[in-house]
């Protein structure tokens, strides 16, 4: 898998896109190579963590902070319900794998496309206050933040580290 390597010095624009594809692609490289159980293996109790729920938590963020915001009409939550607030999380099968992942994948297309159609990360999100820019350096930050978590969970499923 070609991976967005870490982006070198530049343009403010460019360095938040670019942590962006290499944040997202580090977490791809995590749930890599593994089975649907390993995928939906809890880190250690107490945590509901796994390696999916991470991955369905930011399709949850790039659902909210991007494809949202930068449509310009909020979405609802994808797994997350009043009923189920940690429902991105909780009580995951193996049956859910395919699906989560395809629409992680589907939502990062939209969030893509829809960056592309609002390039000037200074500019408002259409109808709101912050800019486009806070809404990527704050999915950023989700991902960097939970890429972390990623790292510990693969080497509990099988060994593996590193970037």
């Amino acid at each position: 898998m070609a991976r967005a390597p870490e982006p070198t010095d530049g343009p403010l624009d460019a360095l938040l896109l670019g942590w962006l594809a290499f944040h997202r692609d580090a977490l791809a490289a995590k749930c890599a190579g593994l089975d649907d159980d390993a995928l939906v293996r809890r880190s250690a109790a107490p945590s509901a963590l796994s390696l999916l729920g991470l991955v369905r938590h930011l399709t949850e963020m790039e659902r909210h902070y991007l494809v949202g915001a930068l449509s310009g009409s909020p979405v609802p939550l994808l797994y997350c319900t009043e009923e189920s607030p940690d429902g991105d999380v909780d009580d995951l099968t193996p049956t859910m794998v395919g699906e989560s992942m395809a629409q992680w994948h589907e939502h990062r297309v939209l969030a893509d496309r829809l960056l592309a159609e609002n390039a000037d990360l200074a500019a408002p999100v259409p109808g709101g206050s912050r800019s486009v820019g806070w809404h990527v350096a704050k999915v950023v930050q989700e991902y960097a933040r939970h890429n972390g978590h990623a790292d510990l969970l693969r080497e509990r499923i099988d060994g593996a580290v590193g970037e």
